[in-house]
């Protein structure tokens, strides 16, 4: 229990539960993200039908919507984790979903074109023209999802109540903060510095690839 922990011990525990959660709901979210970017790319229809969907999405309260999502995974005999993760999810998708589709449309039509008139297939242009071009630029969508992903993994341990996580803890001590104020102040802390440590993570990802990239491109020029 708490009481046999040191307080930072054992928000570093609970920060462990919540890692573990937003870190499936990002890697969720960073895949159906992007599939939905490339079915959009592919099949302008696809667009037109999903797009407005994918932003009405966005709208129903998460609060409202964490309880039904845990509810449906306990009847599947799913997890809690694995419910929380769905949570996290639901924020994690939708900013890779649009940054992704208007990256993987930037290359110039001139090189599209390109390819196309050597009558290369669409999935040769889409790995050797538009993933190219649009990596260094999803990015920036990929650290907002990675500090949704945790906001989404609190809120969800906050709705349903769980006895793990930061979450827990934050909802425990503000039910006790008359008596133990700065026990609520450090497990809000600690919910930042997870938010800035994933954030920090997908930062490093980002200057690995970009100096990849530009090592890349001085050996061809070499």
């Amino acid at each position: 229990g708490r009481d046999r922990l040191p307080l930072s011990v054992f928000l570093i525990k609970k920060a462990w539960f919540t890692l573990q959660e937003a870190a499936i709901g990002f890697a969720l979210g960073l895949t159906i993200g992007i599939g939905l970017a490339v079915l959009m790319l592919r099949w302008r229809v696809a667009e037109r039908g999903l797009l407005p969907w994918i932003n009405v999405s966005q709208t129903v309260p998460l609060i409202a919507l964490a309880p039904i999502i845990v509810t449906w995974g306990r009847q599947q005999n799913l997890p809690d984790l694995l419910s929380i993760s769905l949570i996290a999810t639901y924020l994690t998708f939708f900013p890779v979903a649009v940054s992704a589709l208007r990256d993987l449309q930037s290359p110039d039509d001139a090189h599209v074109q390109l390819m196309r008139s050597y009558a290369a297939p669409w999935r040769t242009e889409l790995v050797k023209l538009r993933l190219p071009a649009a990596r260094a630029y999803l990015f920036p969508a990929l650290k907002i999802a990675a500090t949704l992903s945790v906001v989404g993994a609190i809120v969800g341990e906050i709705s349903i109540g769980t006895k793990t996580g930061l979450g827990r803890a934050i909802l425990n001590y503000a039910q006790r903060y008359a008596v133990f104020p700065e026990r609520l102040y450090a497990s809000v802390i600690g919910a930042a510095v997870l938010g800035l440590a994933v954030f920090g993570l997908v930062s490093l990802a980002e200057r690995l690839v970009v100096t990849r990239s530009q090592g890349a491109v001085e050996e061809v020029v070499r």
